[in-house]
């Protein structure tokens, strides 16, 4: 399958570098077999294990309002099927991404590494926690709910970095854009959002699949 033009889920988004990281990135790559003739649609797709591919123009507006930069280092959490973190790879100089789902982990590093996105380590592990082993980072974004940012991720976010992430219950999330200032969070809510939520269980520490 061709890649197909994305340029029309542009909507309101005005940064040219986010959006040709977009139009890169082939997304039927990263979503199962039966989904990829909806592939370019701009909707949420089912990737198996209860989780879920975001919706291209949600991908571009939390990539926007996290202001990557080309020499970041950034920590996604709740990698998925990889699809955010081939985007992001286009835009900074390291991708660190955590799946706590073990089969999803290791589909994601196999697809980006067959893909050339030789700048994204994917771990299976407890988001939660963060990966302290490669702290600090840059940026942060947080791929699913949560009640609130988890304290080991302000952790590793160093000194007037950027992090992003809905939060909320399954039914009433808002997506929060944050810097880190004197320690803390200073942060404004954004929109509206949907996402599974953050979960703890089971998976290791950080280290790469």
């Amino acid at each position: 399958m061709r890649a197909q033009p994305l340029i029309a889920l542009a909507r309101d988004i005005k940064n040219k570098r986010v959006l040709a990281a977009r139009q890169a990135a082939p997304r039927h790559e990263f979503v199962p077999a039966i989904y990829r003739s909806l592939a370019y649609t701009d909707q949420p797709l089912p990737i198996g294990y209860g989780q879920t591919i975001s919706q291209p123009y949600i991908v571009a507006f939390m990539t926007e309002k996290l202001d990557p930069q080309p020499t970041d280092r950034a920590l996604e959490i709740g990698a998925g099927s990889g699809y955010l973190a081939a985007v992001l790879s286009r835009l900074v100089a390291e991708v660190y991404a955590m799946e706590i789902v073990e089969p999803l982990a290791r589909q994601a590093q196999d697809t980006l590494d067959r893909l050339g996105y030789h700048n994204v380590k994917i771990s299976w592990a407890n988001g939660q926690l963060g990966w302290p082993a490669e702290a600090p980072f840059d940026k942060i974004i947080i791929s699913c709910a949560a009640p609130s940012v988890p304290q080991r991720l302000i952790d590793q976010l160093k000194e007037g970095g950027r992090l992003i992430a809905p939060i909320g219950s399954f039914n009433s999330q808002e997506l929060l854009v944050a810097q880190k200032i004197d320690g803390r969070l200073v942060s404004e809510n954004l929109i509206a959002v949907r996402f599974v939520p953050m979960t703890g269980d089971e998976a290791p520490d950080a280290d790469p699949v």
